[in-house]
């Protein structure tokens, strides 16, 4: 079966629906939902989105704090203008449906504070403002008659000028994708003139991530085996407070819960985070995940505690609603306890290298969000700062990608569906599940909060033997959604090691006990891996 359209977009996150929504008026858009629309990273996001919105604040501090962050390889030039683009994208999100909630007057938008920034400037709807970013796009999307969604489309590879004439080009260009209908077990040719990725992060490489369970580096590794640029792929960000609980499914305590006031703890009630960083408890994600884990294997706890029971329970139950209710679901009342968290993976700062209209170096393919690099986060992401970063670059691939459509030059193949050949139907899922589990576990102990060179050495062997199974089982039998995610998550563990391997150093979030410190003077640069074919 083939599908045709103007747009392909893969993700259906704040990246891949605001960059729809814009599209739709020039084309028809295919969206591609790998379980539910709404099963995304960007509807578990809690804090809000960063821009500047206030007179005490300026582009030039909001700039100022995302470089910190980024630990000194932030390409100044893309901080400024997605900061600059900010005020405009929250006005379109406005636009489009999203509430943020306002102060008690009323008058204005309430800021919060989280760490890192030196200025009130995250705008938030209560504690689930991605909830609410992801209702209103969602619902703009469903009434618009050029958009078409696909619900659990899950993309197999990319099609490409190469594949097709079985010939590498010197500059390949992208058709679209093969996608597994995932319900009804089919492989579906979707061909398209723009084919974007959105499709999230990659915290399912690890064991314990605060991701959804779509995180499985899906676009990363499509766009690596197509022949695109990867960049920076050592800097995986450990959320440091994830809600530690044996039924808990990683939830998040969000960051606005230290940036209003709640203090990191020992067991004993000890504050630690004075000794880390003078900004204390609202020090960048980096040096607190760090920090929380020393704490725990230099004191044996199993977890560090969140203390916010000072500011008072009307406090609390109003501003945190759902962080509250949830936690008082597995039996913490943190209006009255100190709530237990662990760092757990979060963000991927690294990705598909594009330029500043979000193109990568495959032609007519773009990335956004969590699955691209910009340049933006540097060696750690600044909180907040994400969101915002997925709808600037939204805005910047559809007027890029409108341009190109209106250029005219797009050559016409006949595109073969997908032939599954000789391959049968496994009775041998446990290769899936064995594979997969070991992966996840190698990675959080060899490649996570801290490394060293023997432990990336390690995990590389255990990467390569592993590939090779894969490999193997992929071509034998009939593609699953469960053998795509392995085989994906298996190419990002081993981009993430190799570009570990490269930073001899440790800056933001590579931390190296073998190269303990920073060296600018060669290493103040990006990683950047491409496909030998």
């Amino acid at each position: 079966m083939k599908v045709q359209s103007d747009f392909l977009v893969i993700g259906s996150g704040i990246a891949g629906l605001s960059f729809a929504l814009q599209a739709a008026a020039h084309g028809t858009v295919a969206l591609l939902a790998k379980r539910d629309i709404a099963e995304t990273a960007t509807n578990y996001a809690q804090g809000g989105i960063a821009s500047v919105s206030s007179n005490e604040d300026s582009f030039d501090a909001h700039v100022q704090d995302t470089l910190v962050a980024g630990a000194g390889i932030c390409h100044e030039d893309v901080v400024r203008l997605v900061v600059e683009e900010g005020p405009q994208v929250i006005a379109n999100l406005i636009e489009w449906g999203v509430k943020f909630t306002r102060s008690t007057s009323g008058e204005a938008y309430d800021l919060t504070r989280e760490g890192g920034h030196s200025q009130r400037r995250i705008l938030h709807a209560a504690d689930i403002t991605g909830r609410e970013i992801q209702r209103a796009l969602v619902e703009a999307a469903h009434a618009h008659d050029n958009i078409t969604i696909y619900e659990n489309h899950a993309a197999i590879d990319l099609i490409t000028e190469s594949k097709v004439l079985k010939k590498k080009a010197d500059q390949d260009r992208c058709l679209g994708a093969h996608v597994l209908d995932v319900k009804a077990g089919v492989v579906k040719t979707f061909t398209s003139r723009i084919t974007l990725l959105a499709s999230g992060g990659a915290g399912k490489v690890y064991l314990y991530t605060c991701n959804p369970d779509i995180a499985s580096g899906d676009g990363v590794a499509m766009a690596y085996r197509a022949g695109a640029t990867i960049a920076n792929m050592e800097f995986m960000q450990f959320h440091p407070t994830t809600l530690f609980h044996p039924n808990a499914r990683s939830f998040l305590i969000s960051e606005a819960v230290r940036g209003e006031g709640a203090i990191l703890k020992r067991r004993d009630g000890t504050a630690f985070m004075e000794r880390y960083h003078h900004l204390k408890d609202l020090a960048p994600r980096d040096i607190v995940a760090r920090a929380i884990d020393n704490e725990m294997k230099t004191h044996g706890d199993d977890c560090v505690y969140l203390d916010i029971r000072h500011r008072g329970a009307e406090y609390i139950t109003s501003r945190f609603p759902n962080i509250y209710q949830t936690c008082l679901d597995y039996g913490i009342d943190m209006t009255k306890e100190m709530i237990p968290v662990v760092p757990a993976a979060h963000y991927l700062c690294g990705g598909v290298a594009v330029d500043k209209n979000a193109e990568t170096d495959v032609k007519h393919l773009y990335a956004i969000g969590e699955v691209a690099f910009t340049g933006l986060h540097g060696a750690n992401r600044l909180a907040s700062n994400s969101l915002l970063e997925a709808a600037v670059y939204a805005g910047r691939a559809f007027h890029h990608a409108v341009e190109v459509l209106k250029g005219g030059g797009f050559h016409s193949y006949p595109i073969p569906e997908w032939d599954s050949g000789t391959a049968t139907n496994s009775d041998e899922m446990v290769v899936v599940s064995q594979n997969w589990d070991e992966i996840r576990r190698f990675m959080s102990n060899y490649v996570g909060i801290v490394r060293s060179d023997k432990r990336l050495a390690r995990a590389m062997r255990r990467i390569e033997l592993i590939q090779d199974e894969i490999e193997e089982y992929y071509w034998n039998f009939i593609v699953t959604s469960d053998l795509i995610e392995l085989r994906n998550i298996a190419t990002v563990a081993q981009l993430i090691v190799t570009c570990a391997q490269m930073r001899k150093e440790s800056r933001g979030l590579n931390y190296n006990i073998d190269h303990p410190d920073v060296d600018d003077v060669n290493w103040k640069r990006d990683t950047f891996v491409k496909k030998q074919f």
